[in-house]
């Protein structure tokens, strides 16, 4: 068993510290937080072993999670992978693109692996509906969500929509050619509102709006191709597949047909792909275990996280412009 700490003690750092607890992947070594108060509360309530120092938690584990605040990331990181030790990242993987691109390096050169926490990459939903997705050519995604405090020292881009442009990347084999975007700051400074079109150079565009001061919450994408509609609800994680396909010229009573000018027929038919109960973070920590075991390529690797580090500081840039 991998032996693994954890970096941070907050609200998703003690859901990480349960589930690793929980996996017969991983032996839970133990955690250090910053916050003596919150470190020894957390300490005595679940009885995880504390560590006073990061240098201590890193020279006792093969695998160092690392849940703490985005600009804490890099030097995490980096004192993570100088003493060889391989390194599980929350979203997004760094404050910067020349920080996530020292760690890629860092991470090259000291021969480690590196994984980036893009849960959603691993909603039953998307895994149940991405062999369906083939070469979408207009995406939508809506990724609404009620105020919290947690997460508004970066824009909403950062903190929602990045997300969705980790799996629109995932499913669109082709470089972003342009970026558009607007943003707006109601609660904090910054943007708590925004809206991006990304255009690739195959000529998919995809639609993103993210919003942290939403009255419901809300995680929809709606991906469209040729003779197929695939929606994945990535909060109710339910999915539906619409396709079409010549009409046979003898249609049954209850067939969906459409008809376009030009006559052409098409019958519409539905599929409900089953949808596996999972849970995301665990499956994503555990396949991260996988590839360190079984020396193969991550889920998620630093560079996919890069990438969608990279896109989002360019739909950022457009809110100054």
């Amino acid at each position: 068993m991998l032996k693994v700490g954890v970096l941070g003690a907050g609200h998703l750092g003690k859901i990480h510290l349960r589930l690793l607890n929980q996996s017969d992947k991983y032996e839970l070594v133990g955690f250090y937080d910053p916050n003596s108060d919150n470190a020894e509360k957390v300490s005595k309530e679940f009885g995880y072993l504390k560590f006073n120092t990061i240098a201590e938690l890193v020279a006792a584990v093969d695998v160092v999670d690392i849940v703490t605040p985005t600009l804490s990331h890099y030097e995490c990181a980096k004192e993570a992978i100088a003493a060889g030790k391989h390194i599980f990242v929350e979203k997004p993987i760094s404050n910067t693109i020349e920080e996530a691109e020292e760690i890629i390096a860092l991470a090259n050169q000291h021969n480690i692996k590196g994984q980036v926490g893009h849960v959603e990459r691993f909603n039953p939903a998307f895994i149940a509906t991405k062999a369906k997705i083939e070469n979408p050519m207009f995406i939508e995604t809506h990724r609404l969500a009620e105020f919290n405090p947690r997460g508004t020292d970066v824009p909403v881009v950062l903190d929602l929509m990045i997300h969705d442009i980790d799996v629109i990347l995932s499913v669109v084999n082709s470089p972003v050619k342009n970026v558009y975007a607007s943003g707006v700051s109601v609660i904090s400074d910054t943007p708590d509102i925004a809206n991006a079109r990304i255009e690739f150079e195959n000529g998919c565009v995809a639609n993103l709006t993210a919003s942290r001061i939403s009255l419901k919450n809300m995680r929809k994408s709606r991906f469209f191709q040729k003779d197929a509609y695939i929606s994945v609800d990535f909060l109710e994680k339910a999915c539906e597949v619409v396709k079409m396909k010549d009409a046979p010229e003898v249609p049954g009573d209850f067939d969906m047909i459409l008809q376009n000018a030009e006559g052409i027929k098409k019958q519409i038919y539905f599929e409900s792909p089953d949808v596996a109960a999972n849970n995301a973070i665990l499956d994503e920590l555990e396949t991260f275990a996988d590839a360190i075991n079984n020396d193969t390529k991550p889920v998620v690797t630093l560079e996919d996280g890069t990438e969608a580090l990279r896109i989002a500081h360019r739909i950022v840039a457009c809110f100054n412009n």
